[in-house]
This record gives structure tokens, C-alpha cells and sequence, in this order.
């Protein structure tokens, strides 16, 4: 008797803070086995049930430890995963939800497009209402855009992680989104098998290379603000003479990224799976060595502000660059998608931002070494594509990498596709104005993937 007081007492000590989750976990199997429910509805009971479990596992009061990538945990800290914004009045939110209500009617009469737009317009006065993230989020999903779909579901988990309908949702469209990522990674490997079938002793590939080389200079100043043409560009990195009525900065910015681009190129191809913190200050060295060769190679010691992202402060760099070098050498990140890897190489260093100058092109230089590494080709971001860079590094900062992964894998493709024309031995079709005025002599060298 005494045996079965001490197990009650000692039962009811350790089941006494989970008895609310014993219950949602219970109810849910209730509604599973109910006979007369509908398959779905069981369905959806069952997922909201497991996703409210593991909700309450990880502890509903707190924001997420890790947002999820396409196969990686990219860990943040509290609040350091959000952008510091200015909060809407009570007013504006009031106004988000009323257009929040209309929509809700204008869905039920069928007119969605109406309910699209003023889901939008609630989300422009107030960007973390998480209500108007997951219907628009739904109606994405009916629209056949899962990924958007997908992306608000995670915005939506980053403010409000025990979100039950978000929870559910995100729960659903996860896997079509990674089958989706999946499938683009293989349309990036087919066409690098291609590019690597090539014989390395052919005329227009060297040519392309090349080319390619100053094109990667050349944009990649082009994205901090340089003023440099790719022919000034070519005629600094040839002749080493300045270029007149243009900034000395502006030159040797250039002159150290080729630095920089030949430092890796001929000792740290071979280094795979053994980064070290010093080979990233090697490159930083070499990329700010010719503007500001005291920074040059050294960790910041003050505290910087991007945008509304906070880098961590100067005292805790150190320990941030050895997780990212542990990170780099693990065996989870070097059996990723290539693509993948680099694409969170770049951004998890540039979330740092341990320099005070040069980040961004120290950041796509560790990029495309983690390509070439793995034999890829090195990656171009153009600087028609700034804008869309940096939405896609503001989205990561806000709890969702996958996008900005996207983008990299995006520019990946584009790489590749100039490559593979430019070596081609056959004529490239241009579309023509008609189908009539079409070359029957030409051939469509590169398939075209919506």
C-alpha cells in the first residue's frame, strides 16, 4: 500500500505539468478513430494534433531555436532571427484587421482576388500579423504557389511558433516545397555533368573562363557601389595602371578581389572538409588588403548595424567564427546539395558580419569556393540583381533561409546556361518574332524549365 502512495505521489508530481498536453495528444486520437468522421477531417485532425505536441514539447512561450531550411537547422538565438522594425499603432492594427475581415467575406462570396489584395494591404500596415499570413498563405496554396505558400506558413511560425492553423499548414506544404527544391537541385547537376563533359582542353571553354573571371570581378564590385567598367576592370587587373577620373578605392577594391579570387585558387581548392578560421582571414586580408590593410584579415572590434539586422557584438565574434568553421568541416554540411552548402556558407557568414568592411565580398568568395570544391563552376551575382540579393538576405534574417538558397541555386543556373552556350559548337535559336521567321537551322542548345 505504501508502494502504490509513493508511485501515485511521485506519478502525479511527474504527469501533473503534462496533463494539457496528454489531453490535446488524446483528443486528437479520439478524433482519428471516431467511425463517422471523414477521412480528411481525420487527417487534419490528427497532423493539428502531433503539430500542437511537438509545439508544446519544444515549449510554447519562446520563439523557435532553429528555423528550418531545405534539409539544414540554422541555429539563431531569440530574438536575434528578427529584424528591429518599428511596431504599428493600435490603430493601423485595428485597420489590418478589419481588411483581414473583409477578406475573410469577399473569400466566402468566391471573389478572391479581392480578398488577395486586401490581405496584402493588411500585411503592408502590419507585417507580422500572423492571421493575415497564414489565410493569404491559403490562398496561395489553392493557387497552386506552394512555396509562397510555405514561406508565409514559416514567417508566420517565426512571430507565433504555436500557431495552430500555421502549424498544420506548414506541415503540409513542407514536403512539396523540399520535392520541389529537390527536383531544381537536379536540373543544376544535369547541367553541370554537362559542362564537366567538356574536354578542359577546349578553346571556347578557356575563352568563357576567362571572360567569366573579370565578369565575377566586376559585378561583385558593381553590388557595393563601384563605379568601374568591366573594360576599366580589365585594364586595371592586365596592366596595373590606374584608370583616370576614377576613385583609387574603387581600383584597388578590384584589384584585391583578384586578390582574393587567386589566394583560393591556389591554396584552398584542396582543402575541403579543413577550413580554418585563418582561411577566411586570408581571404579577407587580400579582399581589403589595397584599401585598408590595417583592417584587412582582422575581426571587427566594433559594433555594426546592417539594415535592421544586428550583428553579433565584437566579444562574441571569435566564438561565432568557430561555429561557422565547425559548421563548414561537418559532416552534415559537406553531404549537402552543393548549391546549398555555398548558399548557406554565404549567408551565415554575412550574418555575422565579423569585418568591418568587405563582408559581402568576402562572403561570395567562401561561396563559390565551397562550388569549386565540389566542382562547380564559380557563381555570378549580377549587379542587375541587387536588389533582389539583399530582399533575399532580408528574408533569411527574418526566419526563412530557403529563399535566399533559391536565389544562389538561381544564379547557379544562369552560370551554367552561359557556359554551356558559349561552348556550344552549334548554332544558338533566338526567339524570332514568329513561329514563320523561325531559323530551321538553328537548334535550342539549353532546355528552358519553368
Amino acid at each position: 500500500m505504501a508502494a502504490v502512495t509513493v508511485c501515485r505521489y511521485t506519478g502525479g508530481r511527474l504527469l501533473g505539468g503534462w496533463c494539457p498536453l496528454l489531453c490535446v495528444l488524446l483528443g486528437s486520437l479520439v478524433v482519428v478513430l471516431m467511425p463517422l468522421v471523414r477521412e480528411e477531417d481525420q487527417c487534419c485532425a490528427a497532423l493539428r494534433g502531433l503539430s500542437l505536441l511537438r509545439c508544446r514539447l519544444g515549449g510554447g512561450s519562446q520563439r523557435p531555436a532553429a528555423v528550418q531550411t531545405t534539409s539544414l537547422t540554422v541555429p539563431f538565438t531569440a530574438l536575434d532571427v528578427l529584424p528591429l522594425r518599428s511596431k504599428p499603432s493600435n490603430e493601423i492594427k485595428l485597420e489590418a484587421k478589419a481588411a483581414l475581415q473583409l477578406a475573410l467575406e469577399m473569400r466566402k462570396l468566391g471573389k478572391r482576388e479581392k480578398a488577395h489584395k486586401l490581405l496584402v494591404h493588411a500585411l503592408g500596415m502590419n507585417p507580422d500579423f500572423v492571421d493575415a499570413l497564414t489565410e493569404l498563405g491559403t490562398i496561395l496554396e489553392e493557387e497552386k504557389d506552394v512555396v509562397q505558400a510555405d514561406h508565409l506558413y514559416t514567417k508566420a511560425l517565426a512571430i507565433s511558433p504555436c500557431n495552430e492553423r500555421a502549424l498544420v499548414s506548414r506541415d503540409r506544404t513542407s514536403p512539396l516545397v523540399e520535392e520541389i527544391d529537390q527536383r531544381y537541385f537536379g536540373i543544376i547537376d544535369s547541367k553541370v555533368r554537362r559542362l564537366m563533359s567538356i574536354p578542359k582542353g577546349n578553346s571556347a571553354l578557356r575563352r568563357v573562363m576567362e571572360e567569366t573571371y573579370y565578369h565575377h570581378i566586376y559585378h561583385t564590385v558593381a553590388i557595393e557601389g563601384s563605379t568601374l567598367t568591366l573594360s576599366e576592370i580589365r585594364h586595371i587587373l592586365e596592366t596595373r595602371y590606374a584608370v583616370a577620373g576614377k576613385s583609387l578605392q574603387e581600383q584597388n577594391e578590384a584589384i584585391g578581389v583578384d586578390a582574393a579570387m587567386k589566394y583560393i585558387n591556389t591554396s584552398l581548392l584542396s582543402r575541403a572538409g579543413t577550413m580554418d578560421v585563418s582561411d577566411i582571414l586570408g581571404i579577407h586580408r587580400r579582399v581589403l588588403g589595397y584599401v585598408d590593410p590595417v583592417e584587412g584579415g582582422r575581426l571587427r572590434t566594433n559594433q555594426v548595424f546592417v539594415g535592421h539586422h544586428i550583428p553579433p557584438h565584437p566579444r562574441d565574434l571569435e566564438r561565432h567564427m568557430q561555429e561557422l568553421i565547425q559548421w563548414l568541416n561537418s559532416e552534415d554540411a559537406l553531404q549537402m546539395h552543393p548549391v546549398e552548402y555555398a548558399a548557406l556558407a554565404h549567408y551565415k557568414l554575412v550574418y555575422v558580419h565579423p569585418f568591418v568592411d568587405g563582408n559581402g565580398r568576402t562572403s561570395r568568395l567562401l561561396m563559390n569556393l565551397v562550388l569549386m570544391q565540389a566542382r562547380y563552376p564559380p557563381v555570378t551575382i549580377r549587379k542587375e540583381q541587387r536588389a533582389e540579393y539583399y530582399a533575399a538576405l532580408d528574408t533569411a534574417n527574418e526566419g526563412d533561409v530557403r529563399p535566399f538558397i533559391r536565389f544562389i541555386a538561381k544564379c547557379t543556373e544562369m552560370t551554367l546556361d552561359t557556359l554551356l552556350i558559349s561552348t556550344t559548337e552549334h548554332a544558338v535559336g533566338l526567339p524570332g518574332a514568329s513561329e514563320d521567321q523561325a531559323c530551321p537551322d538553328c537548334q535550342q542548345t539549353i532546355p528552358i524549365h519553368n
